[in-house]
Formats: structure tokens, sequence, C-alpha cells
């Protein structure tokens, strides 16, 4: 390892997280990533306050028959936190593109959730025909700001209050990520102190504040996507969806399947907006459905 290389912390727990911590040196700053297994490539691109241990149960079931990587956006998870980074949407979009050319990277499945759906399809946008396959549950890829259930609690989360609530009382994971789950009780306090260890404190969260900003903010990167969205119909994609979510309602699927009529859907009903939590078994399932259709 390089000497500024990433080890695990002393909290996580590495029976559920058995994987080799690896840093990938970017100019903005280190980042970690998973990269478990050999084959074709699964690509996981998480969203916020998650980072590449939610997708540990995916990781684990996929990686016998597959390359999994999965890395963790910066100011997320075991990667640096920089106080001045840039968190916006296409800053990690197009940080996701060096760590692909980087690695490498070929013929990629994209596995894509919550923010990590704009950041992730970036690459399937720019460069379809290095993309062979995309999963995606829980995302979107347009201006979320005409929609009046997200236009009105994201005025009051990019107010003073709203930044205090992001920074000083941790409200992305205390608040946000349990009331995500269909059935709270399914995150545990074990699984759950992964996430509030990775945010200890206000200097460690500000990539998730950035995040609700660009709920208002990134409109513009999100409508250039979805004016391209054309170019994902010739990709192989399965939809998926947690249908208790909360805060992504099954209606942004309905736009999902008019624009992607040709792909795959496969719903999970008691499942919320963490569905490689909260139906792991069920999405690897599809998954591995989805996957060998494309082989065939």
């Amino acid at each position: 390892m390089k000497p500024n290389d990433i080890s695990a912390p002393v909290w996580l727990d590495r029976g559920e997280f058995p994987f080799a911590t690896r840093s990938y040196h970017h100019a903005d700053g280190r980042m970690h990533y998973v990269d478990e297994g050999q084959g074709p490539v699964l690509l996981f691109v998480h969203g916020t306050p998650d980072w590449s241990f939610g997708f540990r149960k995916l990781i684990k079931a996929f990686r016998a028959t597959h390359r999994c990587v999965a890395i963790d956006h910066l100011g997320f998870g075991l990667s640096d936190k920089p106080a001045l980074a840039d968190c916006t949407v296409a800053a990690h979009a197009r940080r996701l593109q060096d760590f692909i050319a980087d690695l490498a990277l070929k013929d990629i499945t994209l596995v894509v959730t919550d923010f990590g759906g704009g950041i992730g399809l970036q690459h399937a946008l720019e460069h379809p025909g290095n993309v062979k396959g995309i999963v995606l549950y829980n995302t979107w890829m347009w201006d979320l700001m005409p929609d009046k259930r997200f236009s009105r609690p994201t005025a009051i989360m990019n107010s003073a209050f709203g930044k205090w609530l992001y920074l000083r009382s941790g409200f992305s994971v205390n608040f946000m990520m349990p009331n995500g789950y269909g059935n709270k009780a399914m995150l545990s306090k074990a699984v759950h102190a992964h996430f509030k260890n990775a945010l200890p404190d206000a200097g460690s969260r500000a990539a998730t504040f950035a995040c609700v900003q660009e709920i208002k903010n990134a409109g513009p990167f999100w409508n250039a996507q979805w004016a391209k969205v054309d170019r994902l119909r010739p990709i192989p994609t399965l939809l998926c969806w947690g249908l208790k979510d909360r805060f992504f309602p099954p209606d942004l699927l309905e736009r999902w399947k008019q624009a992607l009529p040709q792909a795959t859907v496969q719903t999970f009903p008691e499942a919320g907006h963490f569905v490689h939590e909260e139906a792991h078994e069920e999405l690897a399932g599809a998954m591995r459905s989805f996957l060998d259709a494309c082989r065939s």
C-alpha cells in the first residue's frame, strides 16, 4: 500500500464487509473502492448517505461470477472529505468517469440508485458502447423541482436551518435514512452505525448537504441527461423499485418505463428506498435472471 492509502477503520465489521479496502488517487482526493471477484464487471454507484458498505450483500452474491466494483464518492464512506471539495452531481459524475478510465473498466453493467442514477448514467450517455447493461432502482434523471413533493422540502433544507440539520445533527443519516426504509426495524443499530461512523461530525457531512442542495441546483444537469435518454434504449435495462419508498414513490418508475419501454421491470412491494438492504435476495435474484438473459 502507498503511505497515504486508506485502511479499514476499527469500527468496520469485517464479517459484514470482508473486502480489501482499496484507494483510488484522484486529483480531488483519495477515494475508497471495492474490487472483488473476476468476470464481467458490475459497477455499483451509490447515493446519499450511502457508501460501498450498502452494496456488501450484492457484492457477496455476485463476486463468484462477476468483478464487483463499488467506489465511495468523495465526501462519503471511507473516501476523503476535503472541506472545499466540489460535491455537485456533475463533479461526482466526472470523478466516476475518471475512475472508469483509469481502471480500464470495460463492458460494464451499471447498478445505480438514488443520486447514483445521474452520477453513473452519465457514463452510459457518453459511452453507450462500454455499457452492456443497466440496473436502476429508486432513482431519477430529470429536474425534480417542478414537483412540489420535492421543491417544498428542498426549500426548507436549503435554508440556514436545513444546513444546521444536515451538518450539525446528521439529518441525512440519522433521520432520512431510517425513514427511507419500508420497515424501519430492518435497519439494525449495528448496520446503521456503519453509516453514522462514516459521517461522525459536521466537518464530514458537507457532501450530504451538497446533495440536498443539488436537488434544487442540478436541474440543468439532469435535464441535459434526460434530453438524451433515448441513448439508453439500446442497452438492456432492468428497472426495479421498492414500492414503499416514502421519498421516491412508484410514479417515478412509471416515467422510467415510458422512457425505456424495452426494459425489464421488477418491483419489491415491501421494500422502501434502500432495496439493496431491504430486499437484497430478491434484488440479486432479479439481477441474476437479467444478467443470464443478457448473456443468452
